[in-house]
């Protein structure tokens, strides 16, 4: 991907499958056999989304994804944890608009590291292109129960104006 800031010539996506794995969502099954089903499945990229568990324990699941993605062309994304995304040498981090700020996490992640940031309107949307995300997560784009975003569904509509608006890869969210 391109990481230049506002760059219009961006490279493809690199896939049409963007799973979220989030440990109190698992029901109990083992994170091997969920990431092997995904990975079966045809996941491109995986982003380990873990709020409520202590770093420790994070950093051990993050550690324990990026060794069973690291032989596959999968991608490893750790969510709001910059810190656990390098220890875990993942492939980059996906912030929200209360994370770390995306110049910053640039900085230290550098520009070989992937960064997407959540955004839940087009003047975000814009923003996170013009700082130079490699993609936005949109959404969400219908009711959820699996997280509390304090947002409204956007709706299909608001994302074909998303869509629109920016040229980075666009992951909707939600529903």
């Amino acid at each position: 991907m391109n990481r230049e800031a506002g760059a219009a010539d961006r490279a493809p996506f690199p896939c049409p499958l963007y799973a979220i794995f989030d440990p109190s969502q698992s029901r109990g099954r083992p994170l091997s056999a969920i990431l092997r089903d995904l990975l079966a499945g045809g996941v491109g990229i995986i982003q380990l989304r873990a709020k409520e568990t202590a770093a420790k324990e994070f950093l051990r699941l993050a550690r324990e994804m990026r060794g069973l993605t690291r032989p596959t062309s999968c991608l490893f994304i750790v969510n709001d944890r910059l810190d656990i995304a390098l220890a875990a040498e993942a492939d980059g981090v996906h912030l929200g608009q209360e994370d770390l700020p995306l110049a910053i996490a640039r900085k230290l992640m550098g520009r070989e590291k992937i960064i997407g940031i959540s955004t839940h309107d087009l003047a975000q949307a814009k923003e996170a292109e013009r700082g130079g995300a490699d993609y936005i997560g949109f959404g969400p784009i219908f009711g959820t129960f699996t997280k509390d975003t304090g947002y409204s569904p956007r709706g299909p509509a608001m994302l074909k104006e998303i869509r629109k608006a920016v040229k980075i890869p666009i992951v909707a969210i939600g529903g």
